[in-house]
C-alpha cells in the first residue's frame, strides 16, 4: 500500500504474471509469418506453372496452419490477461474498501476484544458448545521464511490493542536476516494481556531444506508448542546447536503448557516475491520455499488452508503492492483479496483496520476448526450402531413370522383341518430344534 495510486498496467512488468511464454511464443510466430510468405520454398518440377502451384499451396497450408495456431496463443494470452486485470482490480476495491470502513475502526476493535475461545462456533448438525473440545486459548501461529517479519508483525498486532503506543515492543526483530541472529525459541504472546482468549507463537525461520520445514511443521501442528522449546534442525552445526543449548540454560525460561495450534498465520516478504517473479532462479527460490511450505498438509485443516500476511509492502509502490497479492493468490491457490493481508511496516487507521480483518479470519476458521470432543464421536458412534441393530432386528422378525407362515399354511393344507396357529407351528419348531 505504500505510495501513491498508479496506472496499473503502465510497464510490460506489470503483465508478465502467467503469460510470459505464451506472449513469447505469439511473437515467435509473427516473426516466422514474412519469412513462409517469401516463398522460399523450392521445388523440383517439370513446369514454372506447377512449380507455382505447388508453392503457393504449400504456402497457404503452412500460413494457414500458422494462422490458426497464432490465433490459439493469442486467445490464451487475451483470457490470462483479463483474468489478471479482473483479479487486480478486485484488490485495488478492497483497498478503498478499507479506507472507507477505516472509519469504523474502534467498531471493529471490539469485536475482537470480546472474543472467547469458541464464541465463533458454528453449531451444526445439532452440536452444542459442550460437545466441542474448546481451549482455554486459542493459539495462533506465525510460519515464514526467514527475515519474512513475523517478529516486527507481533509488535504491530500488540500496538493495535495496547493503551500506551511508546511501551517498548515485545518481540526482539532480527536485523540481519543473513547471519545467525534470529528466532531460535518459541515465544508465546498473549496478545490482549488482561485477558487469555488467544495468543500468537512466533518461530524459527523457514529453512532452504523442503524436508527440514515439513519436519519442523509437521512436529508443531501434531504434538503442540509450548514456550521456551529450542527449534533445531539436522542441517544445523553442532557448534550452533550447543551454543543455543547452553543460551537456553542460561537465560531463557521455558514454559511447560503445551498449546494445540489452533491456525496459522503465514508471513510472506513482498520485497522478496517481487524480485522473485522477474528474477533468475536463485531469485525464484523465494517462490519454492514459500509454496511447497505452504502446501503442506500439516498446515491445512481440510480444504481450510492458512491465512497470508505480506510484509514490507510500505518499500513498494502501490502497483507493485497489487501485482504481488495477485501473484501470490495464483501461486498458492488462494484468494488474493479475502485470504491475503497487506500489512505494512506502520501505524494507520487503515493499517489498524487490517490487522482487526486478519485476526478476524483467524479466530473465526480456528473456532470453526475445532474438533468434537471425544465422549460426542463415541455417542454418534453408539447411536449408528443402535440403529443398525435396530434395523437388523426388524428384518430378522420379517424374516421369522414370513417362515412361519410358511409352516402354517403347508400343515393346513397336509392335514386339511382348520386348526390353531399355534397347535400347528409349534410343535414343527419343537421336532427341527429335536431334530438338530
Amino acid at each position: 500500500m505504500g505510495g501513491d495510486a498508479l496506472p496499473l498496467y503502465t510497464s510490460s512488468s506489470i503483465l508478465h504474471d502467467g503469460c510470459s511464454s505464451l506472449e513469447h511464443h505469439q511473437s515467435q510466430i509473427s516473426t516466422q509469418l514474412p519469412t513462409l510468405l517469401r516463398g522460399d520454398n523450392k521445388f523440383s518440377m517439370e513446369t514454372e506453372d506447377d512449380q507455382m502451384n505447388v508453392e503457393n499451396g504449400c504456402i497457404i497450408g503452412e500460413f494457414e496452419e500458422i494462422e490458426s495456431e497464432y490465433s490459439s496463443a493469442a486467445l490464451d494470452v487475451d483470457i490470462c490477461r483479463m483474468r489478471r486485470n479482473r483479479v487486480h482490480r478486485e484488490i485495488i476495491e478492497s483497498y478503498d474498501q478499507l479506507r472507507i470502513r477505516s472509519e469504523n475502526l474502534n467498531q471493529a476493535k471490539q469485536k475482537i476484544l470480546s472474543y472467547s475461545p469458541g464464541a465463533w462456533i458454528e453449531q451444526v448438525g445439532g452440536m452444542k458448545l459442550s460437545d466441542y473440545d474448546i481451549p482455554q486459548t486459542t493459539s495462533l501461529i506465525l510460519i515464514g521464511p526467514k527475515g519474512s517479519g513475523k517478529s516486527s508483525l507481533i509488535n504491530r498486532i500488540s500496538k493495535v490493542f495496547e493503551e500506551d503506543h511508546f511501551a517498548p515492543e515485545r518481540a526482539q526483530v532480527s536485523c540481519n536476516s543473513s547471519g545467525e541472529d534470529g528466532t531460535f525459541f518459541l515465544h508465546e504472546y498473549m496478545i490482549l494481556r488482561k485477558s487469555k482468549s488467544f495468543c500468537l507463537y512466533d518461530t524459527r525461520g523457514l529453512s532452504n531444506d523442503p524436508s527440514d520445514n515439513i519436519e519442523m511443521l509437521k512436529q508443531w501442528m501434531s504434538k503442540g508448542v509450548h514456550h521456551g522449546k529450542l527449534v533445531t534442525r539436522k542441517s544445523d552445526a553442532s557448534s550452533l546447536i550447543n551454543r543455543m543449548r547452553c543460551k537456553a540454560r542460561q537465560s531463557f525460561p521455558r514454559s511447560r503448557v503445551v498449546r494445540i495450534i489452533n491456525f496459522v498465520i503465514f508471513v510472506v516478504d513482498g520485497l522478496s516475491v517481487l524480485k522473485s517473479i522477474d528474477g533468475d532462479d536463485k531469485q525464484k527460490d523465494y517462490d519454492r520455499v514459500i509454496t511447497t511450505a505452504f502446501n503442506c498438509p500439516y498446515l491445512s485443516y481440510g480444504d481450510d488452508k492458512p491465512v497470508v500476511v505480506l510484509t514490507h509492502g510500505d518499500l513498494l509502490s502501490f502497483a507493485e503492492n497489487v501485482r504481488v497479492r495477485g501473484h501470490l493468490g495464483n501461486l498458492l491457490g488462494i484468494p488474493s483479496t479475502k485470504q491475503i493481508f497487506d500489512i505494512p511496516d506502520r501505524y494507520d487507521p487503515v493499517t489498524e483496520l487490517t490487522i482487526i480483518d486478519m485476526l478476524h479470519y483467524c479466530l473465526e476458521h480456528a473456532d470453526k476448526n475445532l474438533p468434537p470432543k471425544r465422549w460426542t464421536v463415541i455417542k454418534d458412534m453408539f447411536s449408528v450402531s443402535a440403529a443398525d441393530i435396530y434395523f437388523v432386528a426388524i428384518l430378522m422378525i420379517v424374516f421369522i413370522s414370513a417362515s412361519l407362515y410358511q409352516v402354517y399354511v403347508h400343515c393346513c393344507l397336509e392335514q386339511q383341518k382348520p386348526k390353531n396357529a399355534v397347535e400347528i407351528v409349534w410343535p414343527e419348531i419343537r421336532h427341527l430344534w429335536l431334530d438338530e
